[in-house]
């Protein structure tokens, strides 16, 4: 083998090798694995990243009493991103996609990314059991001395 014959080897399994790369790329961030809805608050929304910026955020479910879970998400396009950052503090229902196995961070933090978002009218009423003094979301008023 000459040295010649060696570097064209060399660099042909480069280019093949960088090929599926790509490829492997495109094929993550085309195909969706699962897509869905989220609704809570908006807690945080950030554009960040040392080299490749991002924007990230993330949403709060559950009730306020309590079972708080934290969705974290990506936004790849800047005009859903300007509409994100005017929610800031609202409740809001998502919808997503999620893409997994995506070779780098430079396409978002995260495996979920944001397709569409609303604003939802704030419609949870909180109200104490006078009997046993929980507090529960949308629970009827026991007891007619607390209708006053």
């Amino acid at each position: 083998m000459t040295a010649k014959s060696i570097k064209f080897k060399l660099f042909l399994f480069l280019i093949i090798a960088l090929g599926l790369f790509a490829l492997y790329t495109w094929l993550t961030l085309t195909y969706t694995y699962s897509e869905g809805s989220r609704a809570g608050f908006l807690q945080k929304f950030s554009k960040r990243g040392w080299i490749c910026k991002t924007w990230e955020g993330e949403i709060v479910t559950g009730s306020m009493l309590g079972n708080q879970e934290k969705f974290m998400f990506s936004v790849r396009d800047a005009d859903l991103a300007k509409e994100v950052n005017a929610a800031i503090g609202k409740r809001i229902e998502v919808d997503y996609a999620q893409h997994i196995g995506i070779p780098s961070n430079c396409f978002g933090e995260t495996e979920y990314f944001l397709k569409n978002i609303k604003t939802v009218a704030e419609s949870i009423t909180f109200q104490r059991d006078v009997q046993t003094g929980i507090v529960e979301p949308g629970k009827e008023i026991a007891n007619d001395s607390m209708k006053k």
